[in-house]
C-alpha cells in the first residue's frame, strides 16, 4: 500500500493530536480518517522520525529477504534424492 504521507509528517499530526487537538478535527484538517491516525498511532506511537525511517528500512529489507527466501525454496536442493 503506498503511503501519500511521509514519516515526518505522520509525526507531526500525532504530536498535534499529544499536544491536544481532538482527532476528529485533526483527521478532517489533514484529510484522513480516524481509522489511519490510530493505525499510525499503533505503529509510530513513541518513536522519532529517525526510528520511523529504520522502521521502513527494516521492513523493506525483510521483504527483499522474504523474495529472496521463496525464490530459493522453489529450486532443487542438492542432495535431496540421497
Amino acid at each position: 500500500m503506498k503511503n501519500r504521507y511521509t514519516e515526518e509528517q505522520i509525526d507531526a499530526f500525532l504530536r498535534e493530536a499529544d499536544a491536544g487537538l481532538p482527532v476528529m478535527e485533526l483527521c478532517r484538517k489533514h484529510g484522513f480518517s480516524e481509522p489511519s491516525y490510530y493505525a499510525w498511532k499503533a505503529k509510530f506511537g513513541g518513536m522519532k522520525v529517525s526510528d520511523g525511517q529504520r522502521l521502513k528500512a527494516l521492513e523493506a529489507e525483510n521483504t527483499k529477504l522474504k523474495r529472496l527466501r521463496k525464490q530459493w525454496d522453489g529450486r532443487p536442493q542438492p542432495f535431496s534424492h540421497l
